[in-house]
């Protein structure tokens, strides 16, 4: 199928697919994967600026598609990080986790694209507010860190899609073509995978992490520290089970030791943040067998739908 929509021109990409910036995670040979195969990867911007534009320059050496970077407002240590994306010749940047404004401006000036995540449609306004040109709508089923209110993609996607001209790319509950299209049908003109590229040949995480996604139900996941009013949604394991109903202590302590996790394959140590959707994924496979596969699901569930309601 061929895409031609708002956010494949936007980002220049044959399929308007994201992959999630996942620290330590989207690694630049996941990166350059996705990009590869006609989507949009995603560097994660969560690191020092050496190792930034290291990743970016390495990516860049794997493919000459392509690819964004993802700007964690909260966790921007040194703002001269914002100048760095621009030298280094990044066209589309996603913000997230703070304020739309922060760095808005200055990377519009620059003339590249902006998205910024949102989890409700007050942070959507205020996004469209701030000057950027489309949204990252996240539901809380997804992995990572939340807003102290959650809000499901079937809610908010559709409500934010009626209120806002600009255009959407759903992230949470996405894995394949049906999902994307429900998604479309919803009123997204693009899709974010993130638990979904962590169960690929390419993810830069241990395989005990890869075979958690495959082996976890959808019941798996939970919200966790919401009494610090951060909350995060995470697998549920040995380390992370007494923090589901806790009123006090601080599970992001175990941050600490993500390493462990991530790249040691100790599913005990950390935070293993993956989203509900976990429960849908059967296997790791190369990422361009992930996105080609969606995109055929995807126009199969159309045609499926149009065949079904419309045909006559």
């Amino acid at each position: 199928m061929a895409f031609a929509n708002r956010v494949t021109k936007m980002l220049g990409v044959e399929i308007p697919i994201l992959q999630a910036p996942m620290g330590f995670v989207a690694t630049p040979p996941l990166v350059a994967a996705v990009s590869e195969a006609g989507a949009m990867g995603l560097v994660p911007g969560s690191l020092g600026i050496d190792e930034v534009r290291e990743d970016i320059r390495r990516a860049r050496d794997l493919t000459d598609k392509p690819f964004g970077l993802n700007l964690p407002l909260a966790f921007v240590k040194d703002v001269a990080i914002v100048d760095m994306i621009v030298e280094e010749g990044i066209r589309f940047v996603t913000t997230s986790a703070g304020s739309p404004t922060a760095h808005t401006p200055r990377l519009k000036e620059a003339g590249l694209t902006v998205f910024h995540v949102v989890p409700s449609l007050r942070g959507a306004q205020k996004a469209i507010d701030a000057g950027v040109d489309g949204l990252v709508v996240e539901g809380s089923e997804g992995a990572g860190f939340k807003a102290p209110r959650e809000v499901s993609s079937m809610v908010l996607l559709p409500l934010v899609a009626s209120q806002v001209a600009v255009p959407i790319v759903a992230a949470g509950g996405i894995a394949d073509g049906r999902s994307m299209a429900a998604a479309f049908a919803l009123g997204a003109e693009g899709v974010q995978m993130g638990t979904r590229m962590l169960a690929t040949a390419e993810s830069g995480v241990h395989d005990n992490m890869k075979k958690a996604v495959v082996a976890a139900a959808e019941t798996d996941t939970m919200l966790i520290n919401k009494h610090n009013g951060k909350q995060v949604r995470v697998l549920r394991t040995t380390a992370t089970a007494p923090f589901e109903l806790a009123t006090e202590g601080d599970p992001m302590a175990l941050l600490g030791d993500i390493q462990r996790l991530y790249r040691d394959g100790d599913i005990d140590a950390s935070l293993a943040q993956l989203g509900q959707v976990a429960g849908r994924i059967e296997g790791i496979e190369p990422v361009a067998d992930v996105i080609r596969r969606t995109v055929d699901e995807f126009t199969e569930a159309l045609a499926g739908l149009a065949k079904r309601y419309l045909e006559g």
